[in-house]
C-alpha cells in the first residue's frame, strides 16, 4: 500500500507543485455546498488519481479539490467512497492515507444520518462526539501493518478533537444553528435498519447512525490527524414514528441543513 499512497501523492503534487494543504475534508451525501465556498485551484477527477477508487453513489460528484479555505489549504474529498459500494475498507480509507501524505494536520468529515434521538429534528446538526465502530465487518487496519502509518494499535479514547467541538458549538450557538453533540454509529449498508435494530442502536448509546465516516476517522487518527465530524440528520429513526424512507426527502433535509454546516465548518477552519 505505501508505493500506491506515494504514486498517488506524487501524481496530484504534480498538479499543483508546492502546495501543501494544513486540512482535509471530506463531503458527504448532499453536501457539496461548502466545495463552493473554497477558493478553487486544481480540481482533479477521482478516476484521473492512481490508486483511487471511483464514487458510484448519486450526489457524490467525485472530484478532489485543492484550493483555499477561509486562509487556509484545504484539500477536499466532494463525494466519498463506501464500504456496500464493494470496496475494502482499504479502499475506502486510501484517501486519508493520501491527504496525510501531502501534509494535512487535521480532518473534517460530514455526513448525512439517520437520527435515533427522540430531541432531534430533521435539518439538525450534530457533532459528533464520539463514535462506535463494533458493527463494521472489519477495521480498515486490519492486515498488514507499515510503521508509515502510525501505531499498530492506535488508541481511540478521545478520537474527536474537543477544542474542534467547543469551538464549533460555540458558533452554532453565536448562530442560532440547531447543533447538539452526540454520538454516531456506522453500520455496512446499504439497507436501511428496522424498527428493532433502530431501537437497539438507540440502546447502544448512539444518536445517530450511517453508513460512512468511522473508517475515514478511525485512520486518520491512528495517523495522528486532529478530527472534526459532523452529521445531519436527513430523517428520523424513531420506532414509535417511523416512517419509509424517501431519498427526495432526505436530500431536501441535507439542502435545508446545508448553509448551517458550511457557516460552521468556514468558522471553525478560520479559527485555526
Amino acid at each position: 500500500m505505501r508505493q500506491s499512497i506515494l504514486a498517488a501523492t506524487q501524481f496530484i503534487q504534480n498538479q499543483f507543485p508546492d502546495f501543501r494543504p494544513r486540512y482535509g475534508i471530506i463531503l458527504g451525501t448532499g453536501l457539496g455546498q461548502l466545495a463552493r465556498e473554497i477558493d478553487i485551484e486544481r480540481e482533479i477527477p477521482y478516476e484521473q488519481i492512481p490508486h483511487f477508487a471511483t464514487s458510484t453513489v448519486e450526489f457524490h460528484k467525485g472530484r478532489l479539490l485543492l484550493g483555499n479555505l477561509s486562509g487556509q489549504p484545504v484539500v477536499c474529498m466532494e463525494g466519498r467512497f463506501h464500504y456496500y459500494e464493494g470496496y475494502s475498507m482499504q479502499q475506502v480509507t486510501f484517501p486519508v492515507r493520501v491527504m496525510r501524505e501531502l501534509g494535512v494536520e487535521g480532518l473534517f468529515v460530514s455526513n448525512a444520518a439517520g437520527g435515533l434521538n427522540p430531541a432531534f429534528q430533521t435539518a439538525d446538526l450534530m457533532i459528533l462526539q464520539d463514535h462506535i465502530s463494533l458493527l463494521l465487518p472489519e477495521s480498515p487496519l486490519r492486515g498488514p501493518h507499515s510503521d508509515s502509518h502510525g501505531d499498530r494499535w492506535p488508541d481511540m479514547s478521545d478520537v474527536y478533537d474537543a477544542e474542534f467541538i467547543e469551538k464549533a458549538l460555540a458558533i452554532a450557538q453565536r448562530e442560532g444553528i440547531r447543533t447538539h453533540r452526540g454520538v454516531y454509529v456506522s453500520v455496512p449498508g446499504p439497507q436501511l435498519e428496522t424498527r428493532s435494530e433502530y431501537r437497539w442502536l438507540r440502546q447502544m448509546g448512539a444518536d445517530a447512525v450511517g453508513m460512512s465516516t468511522v473508517p475515514e476517522i478511525i485512520v486518520a487518527r491512528q495517523m495522528g490527524l486532529r478530527c472534526f465530524g459532523i452529521s445531519v440528520i436527513t430523517d428520523l429513526c424513531i420506532p414509535e414514528t417511523l416512517e419509509k424512507a424517501d431519498i427526495r426527502k432526505i436530500i431536501a433535509a441535507a439542502q435545508r441543513a446545508e448553509p448551517g454546516l458550511t457557516f460552521i465548518i468556514k468558522h471553525l477552519v478560520s479559527s485555526l
